[in-house]
C-alpha cells in the first residue's frame, strides 16, 4: 500500500457501497438516510472515520461516502433521492452490467477518486470484478472487502484484500480498516 499523496494535508478518504433493498424513509431524503441493512455497517464505519481524532485532537481524515445506487448510479451519500421499489436493487451480475450500461457507475468512481489516499470498497463481488477489469482505481490506494475469489487480483494491484464479513464489513475489518487510517494519518 502507497502512503499519502500529500504527506502535510489531511488524509482523504473514500468509502464506497452499494445500495440496500432496506429503505429507512419515505420521500426525499439523502442517501444516507435512505438506505439501512447492509448499507448500516458502512455507515457505521464512516460515522467511526469522521469522528475520529489523533492524539493531537485534530481529525483523523477526511472522508466521503458514496453509493452506487441501483436507479442513480454512483452518488455522493449526501446527495438527495427517494425511495424506490426494492426488486430494482441490483441483486445479479446481470444486474450489475445492466446498471453499468444505463448509469456508467465505474466512469463516475472514476472521475471522482483521483485525490484520495484511501478507497474502500464495500461492495458485492462483481461489482469489484468489474472494476477491476476497468482499471479505474490507482495502484496501492485501494481497501478491497471482497470475496476471496477475487484475492489474488486485488493484491497484484497493490491494494489491500479484506475478505467480506458479515453483511458488508464485519467488526474484525472495521477495525483493520481503521488501524490502517490511524497509520497513513501519521504521515
Amino acid at each position: 500500500m502507497k502512503d499519502k499523496i500529500f504527506p502535510k494535508v489531511p488524509t482523504l478518504v473514500l468509502v464506497i457501497t452499494n445500495d440496500s433493498t432496506v429503505f429507512l424513509k419515505d420521500g426525499i431524503c439523502s442517501a444516507y438516510e435512505l438506505f439501512g441493512g447492509r448499507c448500516q455497517e458502512v455507515k457505521n464505519l464512516v460515522r467511526d472515520l469522521d469522528l475520529a481524532k489523533k492524539e493531537d485532537g485534530t481529525p483523523l481524515c477526511t472522508v466521503s461516502f458514496g453509493i452506487v445506487s441501483s436507479r442513480y448510479g454512483f452518488i455522493p451519500a449526501d446527495y438527495t433521492v427517494m425511495k424506490y421499489p426494492a426488486e430494482e436493487v441490483a441483486s445479479t451480475p446481470e444486474m450489475y452490467e445492466d446498471l453499468q450500461l444505463r448509469k456508467d457507475f465505474i466512469g463516475t468512481i472514476f472521475k471522482t477518486t483521483s485525490t484520495f489516499d484511501r478507497i474502500i470498497l464495500c461492495l458485492p463481488r462483481h461489482m469489484v470484478e468489474m472494476i477491476l477489469d476497468a482499471d479505474v482505481l490507482p495502484e496501492g490506494r485501494v481497501i478491497a472487502v471482497t470475496s476471496p475469489a477475487l484475492k489474488e487480483r486485488v493484491e497484484a494491484k497493490d491494494w489491500m484484500f479484506l475478505e467480506r464479513k458479515g453483511a458488508r464489513l464485519g467488526n474484525e475489518n472495521r477495525d483493520i480498516i481503521m488501524d490502517e487510517i490511524v497509520r497513513l494519518s501519521k504521515f
